[in-house]
């Protein structure tokens, strides 16, 4: 019955779920290959790196995700380096990040959940088994792996305070949906609770930790940050403030506050990275509209050399974490605006001292560590941001002792990777969750 009620409501929508991806195919100019791999259609090429190999397939929706994951993929190569993986997300921005990670024999979009497209997908694939990053619960996905005898495991599981309410109230659909999973791995005991409430089977579900806690540790040597300040034509001296992962009113927010503080500190400069690329043009406009000169990163070879004082606007993928690494003081975005947050462990990993807001709902519990550990301060808005900015920047001891412990928090919190590898390697071992 849930579904039947499920393909209903599919079949009603597809339309429009078909024109919209097919409208933002054409007006990116994007290959209509990536289209069909939304239907299951994979061509023949592409598969060769995975054909008759019997890949591990991991699904991460979009950017946080595949991110999240990236630990997870070292340990599944390091593992069982005889096994390919084939890494889909949804969205455009993930497949970028997706690309541009090694461990990836094969990145391709999900398919969307309609019972000819996942069954395509999963037997030209033929996965020995699907791992799930988060919530993902796709039922169609699942009931074909299951129909196929393709175990499904959920890895990093998180409910979050918003979400919990809403899955408990429809817990009549998501039960049959979750007993599909051969294994749940919960980032904490209260993600295992809610996850069990909502009608998991208890004794499928499993703490294994945060995935995002084992982002390796990373240090730039001398010659490695002389490299990345020639390639993003930092300053040379300048106090770099990099503002990740933003939204719409925090770009404002920053830009205002580092118009005063330049007047009053010339020496700084700052890095803008929406977290949605193609705003890019929207915050250039802003900037402009300020006075604040700026070059964006996708021009940055032909312009002039960037000054203290300016902005390198980022409107690319994948580049956030070398900018955190060769940052003074670092904003994470999502925070000032009720998004939700960002992680905050990837300034962390890589010893800058992290600002962030008020909204940290999504990240409650990595906010707690980091607050635990002094890695990092909260301010309330934007006046408590422009505040704490000007202290910090004027505070190197403080700076550096924040950074150096953001490093130690993440080498204690490490491990996640390898507890969830126990529960896969029973999978991979017998095929069942039983």
């Amino acid at each position: 019955m849930v579904f039947l009620v499920y393909d209903i409501l599919l079949l009603l929508l597809s339309p429009a779920i078909i024109a919209h991806h097919a409208w933002r195919t054409v007006s990116r100019g994007r290959s209509f290959a990536g289209f069909g791999e939304r239907f299951g259609f994979i061509a023949p090429e592409r598969l060769m790196p995975v054909a008759g190999k019997r890949p591990i397939w991991v699904h991460a929706v979009s950017v946080g995700e595949t991110m999240a994951v990236k630990p997870l993929l070292r340990e599944l190569k390091h593992r069982y380096p005889e096994r390919p993986v084939v890494l889909s997300t949804v969205t455009e921005t993930g497949r970028s990040v997706a690309e541009k990670i090694a461990e990836a024999d094969l990145v391709v979009y999900f398919p969307f959940d309609f019972g000819c497209a996942v069954s395509r997908a999963l037997r030209l694939v033929s996965p020995s088994l699907v791992i799930v990053v988060e919530t993902e619960i796709w039922p169609n996905f699942l009931r074909y792996a299951r129909r196929m005898a393709i175990p499904a495991v959920m890895v990093n599981g998180r409910i979050s305070d918003r979400s919990f309410p809403r899955y408990l109230r429809f817990s009549w659909f998501f039960a049959p949906l979750l007993a599909k999973l051969s294994a749940l791995c919960m980032q904490s005991e209260e993600d295992a609770r809610r996850i069990v409430a909502i009608g998991a089977p208890a004794h499928r579900v499993f703490v294994t930790r945060n995935l995002k806690y084992d982002l390796p540790v990373r240090t730039l040597s001398p010659a490695e940050r002389e490299e990345l300040h020639q390639r993003y034509r930092l300053p040379p001296d300048a106090l770099v403030i990099t503002a990740g992962s933003t939204h719409a009113g925090e770009e404002e927010a920053v830009a205002d506050s580092y118009a005063r503080l330049v007047r009053e500190r010339p020496g700084l400069f700052l890095v803008l990275v929406p977290r949605h690329p193609e705003r890019a043009a929207e915050v250039g406009t802003m900037l402009q509209g300020k006075g604040i000169p700026h070059v964006r990163r996708s021009a940055l070879d032909g312009a002039p050399e960037p000054a203290a004082g300016g902005v390198l606007l980022v409107d690319t993928i994948g580049e956030l974490m070398n900018l955190y690494a060769l940052s003074d003081l670092v904003f994470v975005g999502g925070s000032l605006v009720p998004v939700g947050g960002h992680n905050l462990l990837e300034p962390a990993s890589v010893g800058a001292p992290v600002l962030f807001g008020p909204h940290m709902h999504n990240f409650r519990e990595i906010t707690a560590l980091v607050l635990a550990a002094d890695a990092g301060e909260q301010v309330e808005d934007r006046a408590g941001l422009e505040d704490a900015l000007r202290r910090l920047l004027n505070d190197e001891p403080r700076r550096l002792a924040m950074g150096e412990r953001g490093i130690r928090l993440m080498t204690e919190q490490g491990g996640a990777a390898s507890r969830h590898l126990e529960i896969i390697g029973r999978l991979l071992v017998t095929g069942s969750g039983e």
